[in-house]
């Protein structure tokens, strides 16, 4: 079995992962640059370990620092989170060579399903069906407009390696081609350090329907059901939500078997994610796959609410070696969960923002689970994703759930930085969203009516705690919760068991 386990990343999932690791009796290892010194996730861990400054590339996507801070630790195993070198071939195959275990697939398969035509003839072998798409025969913008040509109007040019929606433009007309090609190669190398891109037909007004799966060493291959991402904007995700409210029976059988049937044919270990375009409606609704993630993904937590299974504990037990003990009937799913992402951001100018939470105050209640990376008096910084808090929602029914995330959205206190509650509130109360009416361009499509400013109310106090934080050089502390979660970092984590 694991003894100890070095969390290979920050924030919210670090701490998700520390509460999984203690709920085994497992020991926790952060490692934290510079500018998480003072984060709860580092003060949450058993141990932690300083990896540099705080640029990712000399911290978290240092690989000879990981492994280092590994050793000296005594970790026996390397859970990568998510992002950073969650999908790295390259750091699970150093893991292995030094005689680390690595909580994820195998580093043959990552890189397999990581290259997004790879992935494609992959499961397109397994009989999955795939969205119509072509990799060019050179990276020339000429040859981009001859594999659209045979692909079809309009298209996509999407990064061949990463995820995430980053390196992904849209092309309507020849005239935008080359634009968006050198756009979306910047964005990749950037992001990926691979600029190869490839195209896809855009399958339009479709929902975005991803399966999550498990696989052991044995060969066994579960799916626990689906997810709905459809609410997101410019290819990054809002609002997600479990089950798909919309996917008939008959379609949710093809689906996730499709999902089960190329995770085996990859030979697929641990946590995964197969993602689909589904177009259509009721029993003749039609699907596609789009891309495997080979990791835990950020809206893990509305599948665990609907089956009742932790699935990072899930990971760490395959990971040790262990097989599958479920059976696929031994899953259902329990009513309905909504997840909403709170993010440090201008929502009206979609910019990330930065600066002390002079004040944060968590909502609680039954049925709510916050996953946060934050305490209040902790400084959001501009190095990493601004991501605040997961927010979410579980109940017995769809309606439920979302009134659910709604009232407590109304009852988050957040002030010190801009954040996107307004935002999601907007989104919520939509009476698309409410009847699930929706499809991946929904947000996009309705932009300048979703976006608000905050209220004057909330800027005035936001103003006047910002100003007495900087005349006594601390941020005001909390007299109730957020006293508790300044003192005691674990509490940032909502209730696992709902």
């Amino acid at each position: 079995m694991i003894r100890r386990v070095l969390i290979a990343n920050r924030g919210e999932i670090a701490l998700r992962i520390v509460r999984a690791c203690r709920a085994m009796g497992i020991g926790s290892v952060a490692v934290y640059s510079e500018a998480d010194a003072d984060a709860p996730f580092v003060a949450a861990a058993d141990t932690a370990i300083p990896i540099g400054p705080p640029p990712a590339i000399d911290s978290y996507l240092s690989i000879p620092r990981i492994l280092d801070a590994a050793r000296r630790a005594g970790a026996d195993a390397i859970h990568p989170g998510y992002g950073f070198l969650s999908e790295n071939a390259s750091f699970a195959r150093a893991c292995e060579a030094a005689g680390v275990t690595f909580v994820g697939p195998p580093a043959d398969v990552i890189a397999r399903m990581g290259s997004k035509p790879a992935a494609r003839a992959a499961v397109s072998a397994a009989g999955v069906p795939v969205v119509p798409g072509e990799t060019p025969a050179t990276q020339e913008p000429r040859d981009f407009g001859d594999a659209i040509a045979r692909v079809g109007w309009p298209a996509l040019i999407k990064a061949a390696h990463g995820g995430g929606g980053r390196g992904m433009r849209v092309v309507r007309s020849p005239a935008d081609l080359a634009e968006a090609i050198a756009a979306a190669r910047r964005e990749a190398e950037r992001a990926f350090g691979n600029g190869e891109l490839y195209v896809e037909r855009v399958v339009e007004r479709a929902r975005h329907i991803e399966v999550q799966i498990f696989g052991d060493r044995e060969g066994r291959v579960l799916h626990f059901f689906e997810r709905d991402c459809s609410l997101q904007r410019r290819h990054q995700k809002v609002i997600e939500e479990a089950p798909a409210p919309t996917l008939a029976a008959s379609v949710r059988d093809r689906l996730t078997r499709a999902a089960v049937a190329a995770a085996r044919a990859v030979g697929y270990v641990n946590a995964g994610t197969i993602e689909f375009l589904v177009e259509g409606e009721g029993d003749a609704a039609r699907f596609f796959f789009l891309e495997m993630n080979t990791r835990l993904q950020v809206e893990h937590p509305v599948t665990e609410a609907v089956t009742g299974v932790d699935l990072v504990q899930l990971q760490l037990q395959i990971a040790a070696g262990l097989p599958l003990t479920l059976a696929q009937d031994d899953l259902t799913i329990r009513g309905h969960a909504v997840e909403c992402r709170v993010y440090a951001e201008d929502s009206r100018r979609l910019l990330p923002q930065a600066g002390r939470l002079v004040r944060y105050r968590e909502p609680r209640g039954a049925g709510l689970r916050i996953d946060a990376g934050v305490r209040e008096g902790q400084t959001v910084t501009v190095h990493y994703d601004p991501m605040i808090a997961k927010l979410i929602a579980h109940a017995d029914t769809r309606k439920a759930a979302i009134d659910r995330a709604s009232a407590a959205l109304r009852e988050y206190d957040i002030l010190g930085v801009k954040h996107n509650i307004p935002f999601l509130l907007a989104l919520l109360a939509r009476p698309e969203v409410r009847r699930s009416a929706i499809d991946t361009r929904f947000i996009d499509d309705h932009l300048e009516e979703l976006s608000a400013r905050p209220s004057d109310r909330h800027l005035h106090a936001a103003v006047a705690l910002a100003a007495l934080a900087e005349v006594r050089g601390t941020a005001p502390q909390a007299a109730d919760s957020g006293a508790a979660a300044a003192a005691d970092p674990w509490q940032t984590l909502g209730p696992i068991a709902w």
